[in-house]
């Protein structure tokens, strides 16, 4: 997540400069047609371009807030995980006396946040983190689930017999959240805690279950494919014709114009024409970034801190010393 005032315009151009390329030769070829060979038939009625643009500024907008909507989906669930999981801590702490149980409930559930956090920066097909335009972006940060082997990482809250155990499963959440519901009506059988207790720590329980489950359904369900192709087509449909849609208007300006550039004006096509389509296109490359907001991309909501802050909150709770450092922000990005 960009934490900065904004992205610098230099910045901007840098990611979207491939694209720019494409634009100055779609756009240089119809003028150096027209005004070198003379293909005066190139010209297409701008009226046709028009509506086409008009259709496609929808379609592009349609996107960009359903994408924009499903990050701030995934803001709205990873802010529910950390207000369950303060709650989560504080409950623990205050309902047991036994210290040990307290810290193996608290290290579990840091194991559990560490095993949602690398599935969900684990890479779909349709993710775009790694397309080229995307990936050199990643020189200004780093993301540490790639840096850190998972196990590594999460065998500093469990020990090795609980490891073992997750390991082979299909979804270690899933188990881990299941051995704290094993641990709790241990306790409970035995009495240490009252009914209501237990009921408001299975509770808790239940809350990182949606939670989780939210996370997986919103990682595994890509924006609709018939969206994002149509979105495509039309934009590129849209730069490609705009240039002929604007042929004979930039020539009749030679009409209006003395000097030096009479009968040149047509050139001036290429600058407003790649312009006007590089914001199409940007717009495009925005939506799909905000597509998918756990792969790790520059835009997206920043879990791994997410999950420090929760750490670091925690520790502190069980009066712990020697609290991990927060994840701070890499050129302005959050990860």
């Amino acid at each position: 997540m960009h934490v900065g005032k904004s992205y610098k315009l230099v910045d901007f151009l840098f990611w979207t400069r491939r694209r720019i390329y494409t634009l100055i030769i779609l756009d240089t070829l119809p003028v150096a047609l027209y005004q070198w060979l003379e293909i005066k038939w190139l010209v297409v009625p701008w009226v046709v371009v028009a509506l086409l643009g008009t259709a496609t500024a929808f379609i592009v907008g349609f996107k960009n807030t359903q994408t924009y909507n499903r990050t701030g989906e995934g803001h709205d669930i990873w802010t529910n995980i950390s207000n369950l999981s303060i709650t989560w801590g504080m409950l623990c702490r205050d309902y047991f006396k036994d210290e040990d149980f307290v810290r193996l409930l608290v290290y579990r559930h840091f194991a559990w946040l560490t095993v949602l956090r690398y599935q969900m920066r684990q890479g779909r097909v349709w993710e775009v983190a790694d397309a080229r335009y995307n990936a050199e972006y990643q020189r200004y940060y780093t993301i540490p689930e790639r840096e850190h082997a998972f196990k590594d990482e999460i065998l500093k809250y469990i020990p090795p017999e609980e490891w073992a155990h997750i390991s082979v499963t299909r979804n270690p959440g899933t188990q881990l959240l299941a051995l704290q519901s094993k641990a709790l009506k241990a306790v409970y059988e035995k009495q240490e805690v009252v009914v209501a207790q237990y009921a408001e720590l299975q509770r808790t329980i239940n809350g990182f279950i949606v939670q989780q489950g939210l996370c997986e359904s919103l990682k595994n369900t890509p924006y609709p494919r018939q969206y994002s192709i149509v979105n495509t087509i039309f934009v590129s449909m849209f730069c490609f014709l705009l240039p002929y849609g604007l042929l004979q208007e930039f020539d009749q300006l030679n009409a209006v114009v003395t000097g030096l550039m009479k009968g040149h004006m047509i050139w001036l096509l290429i600058p407003f024409c790649v312009i006007i389509s590089w914001m199409y296109t940007s717009l495009e490359q925005v939506g799909e970034s905000t597509e998918y907001p756990f792969e790790g991309s520059a835009n997206d909501v920043p879990i791994s801190q997410i999950c420090r802050a929760i750490e670091i909150d925690l520790r502190e709770m069980l009066a712990e010393s020697g609290l991990p450092a927060p994840v701070m922000p890499q050129n302005d990005i959050l990860v």
